[in-house]
């Protein structure tokens, strides 16, 4: 077991820190089987099912991302290496590539095809990628991998490995294809609304606390599909911070809901009722995640929700009103959860319950007053990212 975590954040970190296509690859490649093994083995009752489906899905996406990396490759022309030398003839590195993609040599690498060419690559990066966000519809591995999983690897499933979605798109599709970006920018707006709004109402029809929180990520990280899409500087800061600030709120929550089936040994949540009385600083720090994820101000949701609405705002204007009332959607379904299972008359079956121990403690209060801390100061992120971000975004044609 863990063995095959280490080997996971092993896939995880080379994807993020890789500059070279090929490697960045091998490394998504690498995190997929581990993930596989961690559900497959130690996951639920239908720990099989969620394994092939998570496995099938990734698997697609990878195939269309290969195809796609094949054909950037020998669409590139020689890149400078480290001795000072040419490469023969193509080039893997990610730097390079950029450079070419900003220059245009993607665009007119296939004459016959023309824009076609650059639009055909782009999509089968972005299916690849998309898959990983989840955006719908290819959503649909997500909770059951969620539920199945144990609590450590749904805290890694969702802190990190959602990330790699939205990262591959900044490092592939922006840089290397700017024109099929802009062109494809309005389609990327409405697959995130339609990832806030579907999403968010199915939370309100979870009856599974871990389900309920799965769902709630698919609906988080439609902001920064539409972040992204929005081709503004507030737009792609806020899509960027919205990765980092659910990294931080959806482990948590998740924790949490590890920590009541330790106990309670199910996460229905209509079975609970009045945890709050047995349960005191457990629904505290429930609260605590709850309003941090439906983006109550002072909360590092916020800020992430606010800077994608008010980015897209010049560009979707019909986008940005639909995906603020999702907002109303979410407060709805979280509200009705710490209703439904920590007010009122406590449920006699759960007196008695210990509250939390110490090695819950240290992993959720950091996580909480990182929440806290960020929704104050956000500028301990953007200043790192914007410079980086505002160049990105320099090269693709304005919407």
């Amino acid at each position: 077991y863990m063995a095959m975590l280490l080997l996971l954040q092993t896939g995880m970190m080379g994807t993020f820190v890789a500059l070279d296509m090929f490697l960045f690859y091998v490394f998504w490649e690498v995190m997929l089987l581990p993930m596989y093994f961690l559900i497959g083995i130690w996951g639920g009752p239908r720990k099989e099912y969620a394994a092939i489906k998570f496995f099938l899905y990734t698997l697609v996406g990878s195939v269309l991302m290969l195809l796609a990396i094949i054909a950037i490759y020998y669409s590139s022309h020689a890149a400078p290496l480290a001795d000072g030398t040419l490469s023969n003839g193509h080039t893997f590195n990610l730097l390079a590539l950029a450079q070419q993609g900003r220059e245009g040599v993607f665009a007119s690498a296939a004459p016959i095809l023309g824009f076609a060419f650059t639009k055909i690559i782009f999509v089968a990066l972005f299916i690849g990628f998309a898959i990983k966000i989840p955006m719908f519809p290819f959503h649909t591995w997500l909770p059951d991998a969620h539920v199945e999983a144990p609590t450590p690897v749904s805290v890694i499933l969702a802190g990190i490995l959602l990330k790699m979605g939205p990262y591959g798109i900044l490092r592939f599709n922006y840089p290397l294809l700017p024109d099929a970006t802009a062109w494809a920018a309005y389609a990327m707006a409405a697959f995130g609304v339609i990832n806030i709004i579907y999403a968010a109402f199915v939370c309100l029809a979870q009856t599974d606390l871990k389900k309920l929180i799965a769902y709630s990520s698919v609906s988080h990280m439609g902001f920064t599909l539409l972040g992204m899409a929005s081709m503004t500087q507030a737009g792609i800061s806020g899509a960027v911070f919205n990765m980092f600030s659910h990294g931080i709120i959806s482990p948590m929550l998740f924790l949490i809901a590890g920590v009541i089936y330790d106990r309670a040994h199910h996460r229905e949540i209509a079975r609970f009722g009045g945890l709050a009385t047995a349960m005191p600083e457990y629904s505290a720090l429930t609260g605590l995640a709850f309003f941090a994820s439906l983006g109550l101000p002072g909360m590092c949701g916020f800020i992430s929700e606010f800077l994608v609405l008010t980015g897209a705002f010049p560009t979707f204007l019909l986008f940005t009103i639909i995906s603020a009332a999702g907002a109303i959607v979410t407060a709805a379904y979280y509200l009705w959860a710490i209703h439904r299972a920590f007010l009122g008359k406590l449920n006699p079956l759960y007196q008695g319950y210990p509250d939390l121990v110490w090695r819950e403690r240290v992993v959720l209060y950091p996580l909480g007053a990182i929440a806290i801390v960020l929704g104050f100061y956000p500028y301990a992120i953007l200043d790192a990212i914007n410079k980086t971000l505002f160049g990105l975004i320099a090269g693709i044609p304005r919407l």
